[in-house]
């Protein structure tokens, strides 16, 4: 018997409870590595406020992108090569670490840093709990399962901002971090009780610490620069710059990759149809959704007037939908070995559930807004289960780690640069909608100016519009735009409501694209078994 016939054996016959133990220890490490994304930006005010770093403001939620993007698809080589269990218990352990340091931080450069070591811990364990799944369950039966990673990720962004505030509200900001710790525990004590080494030899023997550095040296510019997006122009050499700089490095991580025995990315993979198509689909599907997750919040803060906690609870209708989705199609896919219908349709649906989007208005009915945004959320689902079973199906088990963390590596890739689009189209159109609006409104030419700008509040704020534009009006003028205050407010909230819905056409040109390239995937049955026949390796 082999090394590799005697790990699967004993993966394969794990009984069934210890399986069900594994998978819900993976799955509560994969929701706190979720959660801290969600639940940092509710006490991000208070933090910088606390630390004095409101110059670095964006880089406690950069840093962590940074690091976790980056790391995803080394980590999934590396489990190929050592093993899920050393990969991700060590993850664990570094996230909780690093979420005790980040706890006890005093400056904000040491935040950041430790935001920066939860990266690298939380960007193992993704990719590779996924893996993990592979290891115990074959094709034929992941999909019963694999429904569950989407539900976490929309229950801990449903979850996030109330615990969020709660949290900094009653104890304090440090808390959140403290949290992980007992959570985190109780996952990794089950991991390393029960979770087995399973190694592939066969995977190789090689670190490719060149392509790993010059991977690294490429993402991390392009990412930076599609942050700096959010203050600055495509033209600026902090945006533009760093992002061709970072596109230059990829291409020369393609010619290192091309070259190597044992690349941390196997371009190889890209002559799988299935893979390809995966992965073109899960950029395309995440480019469109992350902007209605991050825009509707803002859409029921700055319109509608609700705080950052509710109004991560008003999402609740989309992601519940979402949650029931991924899950129903992974029971699907077990089921009936189908996939190519289900995920061409849920694509249609999520282009439809935008384009509906797209009609939101400042006096939207919110019933009607909870329908539409229930048909994005059956959209979205099924693309994070039945993406991840398509490509485990389609390559051999040596591979299962790096095919997987290059799917999810391009699902945040795709997130980010979807966002970053639909950041610039919502702040030119506002630029645009809401001069406009005031002249009409009624507002004096003197003023239309200032309250375009901002003037001396954020017209995209919180709270009451009304009594911040007062506040900010010098006393001997305040009787003379207090009569302008119902119109000026209706103007800023209608041109904000506009500017939100024409951001969603970036997601439904995302949907569409998605939806032609799936209909290219070669529907393959789920293997019922470990290893590829010859014939399906060929």
């Amino acid at each position: 018997m082999t090394a590799l016939e005697g790990a699967e054996d004993r993966a394969v016959h794990l009984d069934s409870r210890a399986k069900l133990e594994i998978l819900g220890a993976i799955l509560l490490a994969l929701f706190l590595f979720a959660l801290d994304q969600t639940v940092v930006g509710t006490a991000l005010p208070v933090i910088v406020t606390d630390l004095h770093g409101n110059d670095l403001y964006t880089w406690v939620v950069t840093v962590y992108l940074l690091t976790s993007t980056i790391s995803g698809p080394i980590y999934g080589k590396l489990s190929d090569l050592f093993g899920r269990r050393p990969i991700i218990i060590f993850a664990v352990i570094l996230f909780l670490a690093s979420s005790v340091l980040a706890g006890l931080s005093q400056e904000m450069w040491q935040l950041i840093l430790f935001r920066g070591l939860q990266g690298l811990g939380g960007g193992a364990v993704f990719p590779v709990s996924l893996a993990v799944v592979a290891d115990l369950y074959t094709p034929a039966e992941r999909g019963k399962y694999l429904g569950f990673f989407g539900a976490v990720f929309g229950l801990s962004s449903l979850l996030g901002p109330g615990i969020g505030g709660f949290i900094t509200d009653q104890f304090s900001w440090h808390w959140i971090f403290f949290v992980n710790v007992p959570i985190g525990a109780v996952s990794l004590v089950i991991l390393w009780r029960l979770l087995p080494a399973i190694k592939r030899p066969e995977a190789g023997r090689n670190i490719d610490y060149v392509g790993a550095a010059v991977f690294a040296a490429a993402i991390g510019p392009f990412l930076v620069g599609l942050t700096n997006k959010q203050t600055g122009d495509w033209a600026d050499p902090e945006v533009g710059g760093l992002m061709i700089l970072g596109i230059a490095l990829l291409g020369v991580f393609l010619w290192v990759e091309s070259r190597v025995a044992d690349p941390i990315v196997h371009l190889g993979l890209f002559r799988i149809r299935a893979f390809t198509v995966s992965v073109i689909a899960m950029f395309m599907a995440a480019f469109g959704f992350f902007g209605a997750v991050i825009f509707l919040p803002r859409y029921f803060q700055a319109v509608e007037g609700a705080s950052a906690t509710e109004s991560g609870y008003s999402l609740l209708p989309l992601l519940a939908a979402l949650i029931v989705s991924a899950t129903a199609s992974g029971q699907i896919v077990a089921r009936t070995h189908r996939y190519r219908i289900l995920i061409f349709g849920s694509m249609v649906l999520l282009g439809i559930g935008l384009w509906l989007l797209t009609h939101l208005e400042a006096g939207t009915d919110r019933p009607v807004l909870w329908a539409w945004m229930i048909v994005a959320g059956l959209g979205i689902g099924p693309s994070f289960a039945v993406f991840t079973l398509i490509v485990q199906n389609a390559v051999q088990p040596q591979l299962v780690g790096v095919a997987t963390s290059s799917l999810t590596f391009f699902q945040q890739i795709g997130g980010t640069v979807g966002l970053t689009i639909a950041g610039t189209i919502f702040a030119s159109r506002l630029t645009d909608e809401l001069p406009a609006r005031l002249t009409t409104a009624g507002v004096p030419a003197q003023f239309v100016g200032q309250v375009a700008s901002g003037g001396n509040f954020d017209i995209a704020g919180t709270g009451d519009l009304g009594t911040r534009i007062l506040a900010a009006t010098p006393p001997a003028q305040q009787a003379f735009v207090q009569p302008l205050i119902p119109g000026i407010v209706a103007a800023v909230h209608d041109s904000i409501s506009i500017a939100i819905a024409s951001s969603f056409w970036v997601g439904i040109i995302g949907a569409i694209v998605g939806a032609i390239v799936v209909l290219f995937v070669e529907e393959v049955p789920m293997r019922a078994t470990f290893e590829m026949t010859e014939t399906e390796v060929a």
